[in-house]
């Protein structure tokens, strides 16, 4: 019989840790305990059947937000269906709610529009992407603000700089002015003066809006200077293509200028692909998002995790559906670091 500190242990190791459930076989042998592959296979699977539960809940919390960014990144995993050998490029998608400073991630195995559309089929308010044309459907729904990115826009300018280093450094000196003024209100905030949502609007309305505009009038007077098909003739018809979306940011001082932070959410995935390199399964890279999940929400709320899934282990199946919030990283009591 394993307890709770056992299973969230292996669980911490594979995911958080990327130690195959072999490895840790093998760790425990070496300590004189022979346990089969198929027991700890089994408690494994008990671990993740609790842990959906509360996923499952911190999803729908998530898809109530107002306000969504959402991003992508690959997964390559095992098909045991091509006798080649070769992995298939599966795909996680990371929605990240910033006011609440929410993240639920789900595998999907392609990088289909398909997906993110049927996971926001309900979800009304801003939607904020990179430039992606797979979100494209759900993006031009009524209910739904459609925000792009001032990051990605810095970064085609960037790429350019070999190419037209003047036309591209003057794009990224305009963008920076945009920069300088959410600075000024987060250093506004960390002074003491903290600025409210409306505040953090005026603001930008005041000081962003006539950047935003000379910008964009440069762009236009500037965009037949070019080649189409060079790289500063693709930054230029990059911004070009979606002004408007670049400029709703300032409709709301709730809203980020670009979508870094669920870009900072899906990092860590990048790292651990460097050791664990594809996942077993379609199956077992879902199970490998839902543990994202909950290591991104630890990360981002302090939580020791091994502390923590242990004590959603030892409670979960003892609390009420409607009182899982009390079990969320963010709301667990005890914190170590």
């Amino acid at each position: 019989m394993a307890g709770a500190g056992l299973i969230a242990q292996m669980l911490i190791d594979k995911f958080w840790d990327h130690l195959p459930l072999y490895r840790q076989q093998q760790r425990f042998k070496r300590e004189g305990i022979d346990i089969a592959a198929s027991t700890i296979d089994h408690w494994v699977k008990l671990g993740m059947q609790r842990i959906e539960l509360l996923y499952e809940y911190q999803k729908r919390l998530v898809l109530h937000s107002p306000y969504l960014q959402v991003d992508e990144t690959v997964i390559k995993v095992q098909d045991h269906q091509n006798k080649s050998g070769k992995t298939h490029q599966g795909y996680f998608w990371a929605y990240h709610d910033p006011v609440g400073k929410q993240t639920f991630f789900k595998y999907e195995p392609t990088r289909a529009g398909a997906y993110p559309t049927a996971m926001l089929k309900d979800f009304t308010g801003y939607l904020q992407t990179d430039g992606y044309g797979g979100y494209g459907a759900v993006a031009q729904r009524e209910n739904i603000v459609h925000l792009a990115c001032w990051a990605h826009t810095r970064r085609k300018f960037e790429e350019a700089l070999s190419h037209d280093k003047v036309m591209a450094e003057t794009a990224m000196v305009l963008i920076q002015e945009l920069y300088a003024v959410e600075r000024q209100a987060k250093d506004q905030n960390r002074s003491g003066g903290r600025l409210d949502i409306d505040q953090i609007k005026e603001l930008r309305l005041e000081k962003s809006l006539p950047k935003y505009n000379l910008l964009g009038k440069w762009i236009s007077s500037n965009m037949s200077k070019v080649l189409p098909k060079s790289p500063i003739g693709a930054a230029f018809r990059y911004a070009f293509e979606r002004w408007d979306e670049l400029g709703h940011y300032m409709y709301d001082g709730r809203l980020q200028i670009d979508n870094n932070w669920v870009e900072n959410a899906i990092r860590p995935i990048a790292i651990g692909r460097k050791n664990f390199l594809f996942a077993g399964s379609h199956e077992g890279a879902q199970r490998a998002a839902i543990m994202y999940t909950f290591a991104d929400q630890c990360k981002r709320h302090n939580q020791d995790p091994h502390q923590w899934l242990k004590h959603v282990f030892e409670n979960i199946l003892d609390t009420k559906p409607s009182q899982y919030h009390s079990l969320l990283p963010q709301n667990h009591i005890s914190q170590r670091f």
